[in-house]
């Protein structure tokens, strides 16, 4: 997955559940990972710019914040980038403090068995599907994933046909639900079943998809994905 802006002019519509999910999945360990994933959603709640997907926020400060000494601070911020929910965008030096983005990917990834117990709905919402739950939420999986129908010819019907075959978890989870909406010049844009699916596509998996439809059609030069 790429390691782009988690959040994007989208942030609001996302942050909190994206919040729940850290929460859901904290609640599920124990003591010492309940605490350092409380610490992590405090902070981001309190300092987190979630619209640059940026965290610039000193030792000092979060020490005070988290009632702590900074020795702590050192080895749990080491502990969140060893995680992959944190990472480092640009190295504090020179009297600056470090700058932190969030590593959504892996936090979904580490949380995904945990939605079903927020709710059915979340559940669906966070998967990308904005069908009605019933009692029963279907598991995704490889099998539940058909070659795409190529018979239309279209340029998107071609690349997800490349797609299919190179990542079928990664196709099965974001790619196959998304429709083509319309072509402007070397701009095509796709339709997402929810707004968090769309700002998940283009936030981890535009490059790869401009990639595959560029294979099929070199005149394509930008993807937009709506919702």
């Amino acid at each position: 997955m790429l390691a782009k802006r988690p959040a994007g002019r989208h942030a609001a519509a996302i942050k909190y559940d994206v919040l729940t999910a850290m929460g859901a999945y904290a609640l599920a360990q124990g003591p010492t990972s309940q605490r350092l994933v409380l610490r992590l959603l405090t902070l981001l709640t309190a300092r987190y710019n979630w619209q640059r997907d940026e965290l610039a926020v000193g030792q000092r400060e979060i020490a005070r914040l988290w009632n702590v000494d900074e020795r702590t601070v050192k080895r749990e911020m080491a502990k969140l980038r060893s995680m992959g929910w944190l990472v480092i965008k640009r190295q504090g030096a020179r009297g600056r403090v470090s700058q932190y983005g969030l590593g959504l990917d892996r936090i979904l990834d580490d949380t995904r068995d945990r939605w079903a117990a927020v709710g059915p709905d979340f559940d669906c919402r966070m998967s990308g599907s904005d069908e009605q739950p019933t009692n029963v939420v279907p598991l995704r999986s490889e099998a539940s994933a058909p070659a795409p129908d190529l018979s239309d010819g279209t340029e998107w019907s071609l690349a997800k046909g490349l797609l299919h075959t190179e990542d079928m978890a990664t196709y099965t989870a974001w790619i196959q639900a998304l429709t083509r909406e319309s072509r402007a010049g070397g701009r095509l844009v796709l339709r997402a079943p929810s707004r968090f699916h769309a700002t998940y596509v283009m936030s981890h998996l535009k490059r790869r998809l401009l990639t595959a439809c560029r294979d099929v059609d070199s005149d394509i030069t930008d993807i937009t994905v709506v919702s």
